[in-house]
């Protein structure tokens, strides 16, 4: 009996597996055909006529094959449907990027690896990550190593196509530190995924080896970092911003979330992110930009940062306006920042009767705000009383005080102290300092030692340092000092630990400026509240003192040379000598006047001359109201029916 064709076939076919020879299977027929998961990409090659090129039985391929969710999120994103994906024009150019021409397992693939595919418009990255994932550039293999004799399939959770992405640019470019940082951090599917909207900050080979150099390691070691993700998403925007787009003082947030990146325009157009400078701009990838960098930056926290995160939005102005973002966000820079407070800078535009946009404009902006900042990093116990400190502007010295356990810097008093940053420390001041030349500044430019060192013991600095009072200060020489102490049968060091320096030192200085050519012979009164004699016979004195150098003039009064100490003892304003106390000093609330005569008034007057407050009061102790005084040094005048005592008291800080 003959048996029908198709049995013969069948019989000859059981008739050579019988004999161990079987049919070859192919990619297409036996691993994608078969896979309800894999039906759209069947489609797909059927459409594009690529069926025959993976039945090759000849062929040796690796297929990565996107599921069915894979051409449905890709048909989402492109505003289309599964028909509009089959209708794409070059859809056999975006099925050939997912073949290559040998056969990879899984177990072959190493992460970094590039491959290049059947579509040769881009190579394909791979990422084998710590747990064993696979990426084809960004998508995911979910399945891998399906077999067939001409080849082996892995399945992935999206379409991977051949645009140019800000990986490839980086890549093409040369900066190949940069790449394989970015491979061992794993974050190339991140950077390939080709409907991504990025904008890189791409530091060079350079900056890396730089980098390496200021920490003293190798490349290895910065590949090895724990936070190495962490530092390159800080170069990551999640947007396209391109050059002519970045603002000056801009805060922007990258895709590490660790701390913002700040920008700086300069006015001759340089481009800056934190304190590395933007080399090339505008490098186009289908997914985004990338702008190159000379220079790694870091997302610790930096001085701009404790001023940004403090509302200090004055200061933080001033800065970008000035250009300064760049030397203030360093990660590697040593700082110390005195930060005046919004109010400090309003004061500042109130005391010189401007508006705050006035001060943003002022030609000396720069130099006044690195009037702030040291170089080195020095905390609040380490500031000296009568320290003299340079600062990054060179223009004046900083000198600083410790008393009543209150800091200031020149005039500003320490409000916070010791915020600390990767790159330094910020004291917060009350205050705007000013670089200008004061009477302090007088008398240590001119070598008078003993004046400057009696003017820090008696708690003088931060008053005869304000910019913006204006004082005479007769001032003694050296060798007036020396006659004086010699005279009373003293040292200097007595001299500078006695109880009424403050008074000698005040019985010396008028709040107002007088050149020589404005005195007139006659009393003037000064700060400490008694008056000198002023005798213009046979050259300038003052009192029996002659002034040997007249008009040195700085920016808050004049300094009129003499050559003997003024003595309040000597003063006129009344014979008998009145013992007060006060306490506490300094004072917060009140202060106490105590006095071994009946007290008749008080008043308080400011180192500038101006009466502040009257009191009529009898009794041998009063209780001072001082609540409203703002923190700083004052006069009290206590009179009784003997006469009158002047001496000084400071309010602190109720901070």
């Amino acid at each position: 009996m003959l048996l029908p064709v198709k049995a013969l076939f069948s019989a000859a076919a059981l008739s050579i597996m019988t004999f161990g020879v079987s049919a070859q299977t192919n990619v297409f027929d036996d691993v994608i055909v078969p896979s309800a998961n894999h039906s759209s990409l069947e489609a797909a090659i059927i459409t594009a006529n690529l069926q025959g090129a993976l039945q090759d039985p000849t062929a040796s391929l690796t297929v990565w094959a996107p599921d069915n969710q894979a051409f449905d999120d890709l048909a989402t994103a492109l505003g289309t449907d599964i028909n509009g994906l089959l209708a794409l024009p070059n859809l056999a150019d975006i099925l050939m990027y997912h073949v290559l021409g040998t056969t990879n397992n899984a177990a072959s693939l190493s992460n970094g690896q590039i491959e290049t595919p059947l579509n040769a418009a881009n190579t394909i990255k791979i990422t084998v990550t710590g747990t064993g994932d696979v990426f084809a550039n960004q998508a995911q293999v979910n399945a891998a190593d399906l077999p067939a004799d001409n080849g082996v399939v892995h399945s992935i959770d999206a379409v991977i196509l051949s645009g140019e992405t800000v990986a490839d640019i980086a890549i093409d470019n040369g900066f190949s530190t940069l790449v394989t940082a970015v491979v061992t951090a794993e974050l190339l599917p991140v950077l390939t995924d080709p409907f991504a909207t990025l904008t890189v900050f791409a530091p060079d080979n350079t900056a890396f080896d730089n980098l390496a150099t200021t920490l003293g390691v190798t490349l290895n070691d910065i590949l090895a970092l724990p936070n190495l993700a962490d530092i390159l998403t800080y170069h990551v925007l999640g947007t396209e911003v391109d050059a002519a787009s970045v603002t000056n003082g801009g805060i922007v947030q990258p895709v590490s979330m660790t701390n913002t990146l700040k920008t700086t325009v300069t006015g001759t157009g340089d481009v800056f992110v934190n304190q590395a400078q933007v080399v090339l701009t505008d490098l186009t990838a289908d997914n985004g930009l990338v702008h190159t960098l000379d220079a790694v930056v870091l997302p610790g926290e930096t001085v701009a940062d404790i001023a940004i995160d403090n509302g200090f939005s004055t200061l933080v102005t001033a800065v970008a306006t000035a250009e300064l973002l760049p030397a203030v966000t360093d990660p590697f820079a040593t700082l110390t920042v005195f930060a005046p407070d919004n109010t400090a800078f309003d004061n500042l535009a109130t005391a010189l009767g401007v508006t705050l946009n006035d001060i943003l404009a002022l030609p000396n902006l720069q130099d006044i705000l690195l009037y702030h900042v040291l170089g080195a990093e020095v905390d609040a116990a380490s500031v000296q009383n009568g320290g003299i400190v340079t600062a990054l502007s060179a223009t004046n010295t900083i000198k600083t005080s410790v008393f009543g356990g209150n800091v200031y810097v020149n005039q500003a008093q320490v409000q916070l102290a010791d915020l600390t940053a990767d790159n330094g420390l910020v004291h917060t001041l009350d205050a705007v300092i000013l670089p200008n030349e004061t009477v302090v500044d007088a008398a240590i430019d001119n070598a008078f030692t003993t004046l400057t060192a009696a003017v820090v013991a008696a708690e003088l600095l931060p008053t005869l340092s304000d910019p913006f009072a204006q004082y005479t200060v007769f001032a003694p020489t050296d060798a007036a000092f020396d006659t004086y102490v010699m005279d009373a049968g003293i040292t200097l060091n007595d001299l500078l630990a006695a109880p009424n320096l403050a008074d000698v030192l005040l019985y010396h200085t008028l709040g107002s400026e007088v050149l020589s050519s404005g005195l007139s012979a006659g009393n003037v009164t000064t700060l400490e509240g008694n008056d000198v004699l002023v005798n213009l016979t046979g050259g300038v004195f003052i009192n029996d003192a002659e002034v040997t150098l007249a008009d040195v003039d700085v920016d808050n009064g004049v300094v009129h040379v003499i050559n003997k100490v003024l003595d309040p003892a000597t003063a006129s304003l009344n014979e008998n000598t009145i013992e007060v106390n006060l306490y506490p000093n300094p004072a917060t609330e009140f202060i106490t006047v105590a006095a071994d005569k009946e007290i008749k008034s008080i008043q308080i007057v400011s180192l500038n001359g101006a009466v502040l407050k009257t009191f009529n009061a009898t009794g041998g102790e009063i209780k001072v109201d001082v609540s409203d005084l703002a923190a700083g040094q004052y006069v009290i005048v206590v009179g009784t029916d003997s006469g009158a005592s002047t001496t000084t008291f400071n309010v602190t800080s109720r901070i």
